[in-house]
């Protein structure tokens, strides 16, 4: 197995614990616009993807989406600082990763703006070399392009790269994208949730990414 040298990063549910902040703002966008509840497992469904596709079962008219769509990030942003945090380990994981001299990322489904914002909470804006978000693509996640783009923003090896994410649409598009990929079991979905997404590697807790490194730079030859 090749070394690793590059780890990219979804954010939501993977760097940064969010989720109740996500479900919040979706409940507070479907009574301020009278739309038929959803449950939680429905909305988590489809975190890891744009706010336009999770909408857009409701876009039928001019104007909906955008209506949506400021419902949303006016609550989200309003809320943002107070709900939000890095998962246990992470920081010092990623820490851990820059000192070992890695490339590190975040491929995100987030407007580059609030994406920053969410690192910058945590004290990890710093520690990113890269940061693709949704307004940076034509082709969101489960496609490939995001991923992609920030292996050739960083000139990395799609063979030395990891993608770690939490959902099952980071795990596709990182497959699709040629990289390697572990699933991240501290966010809000299980292993038999992923399972299907095929991924390289499992990764209970944060501080087992370096851990991995460590176990393929010391495995022989064709291990």
């Amino acid at each position: 197995m090749a070394d690793i040298r590059t780890v990219l990063f979804d954010l939501d549910g993977t760097l940064i614990d969010s989720i109740a902040l996500i479900l919040e703002s979706f409940r507070h966008v479907e009574s301020t616009h009278g739309l038929t509840p959803r449950s939680d497992e429905e909305w988590l469904c489809g975190v890891g993807t744009p706010l336009t596709s999770q909408f857009a079962t409701w876009k039928d008219e001019r104007g909906t989406m955008e209506a949506f769509l400021a419902t949303y990030r006016e609550f989200n942003l309003a809320h943002h600082d107070r709900m939000v945090r890095a998962f246990p380990g992470v920081v010092d994981a990623v820490h851990e990763l820059r000192a070992a001299g890695l490339a590190t990322g975040v491929v995100t489904s987030k407007q580059r703006s609030s994406a920053l914002r969410g690192l910058r909470l945590v004290g990890l804006d710093g520690a990113m070399d890269v940061l693709v978000g949704a307004d940076d693509v034509v082709n969101p996640k489960p496609h490939p392009e995001p991923v992609e783009r920030a292996v050739r923003l960083l000139g990395a090896d799609l063979a030395t790269t990891i993608y770690v994410g939490d959902s099952i649409h980071d795990l596709q598009s990182g497959r699709r994208a040629g990289v390697l990929t572990g699933a991240a079991l501290w966010g809000p979905f299980v292993r038999s949730q992923l399972e299907i997404g095929q991924p390289d590697f499992w990764l209970e807790q944060p501080g087992e990414i370096a851990r991995l490194l460590s176990a393929t730079r010391s495995a022989p030859d064709g291990v």
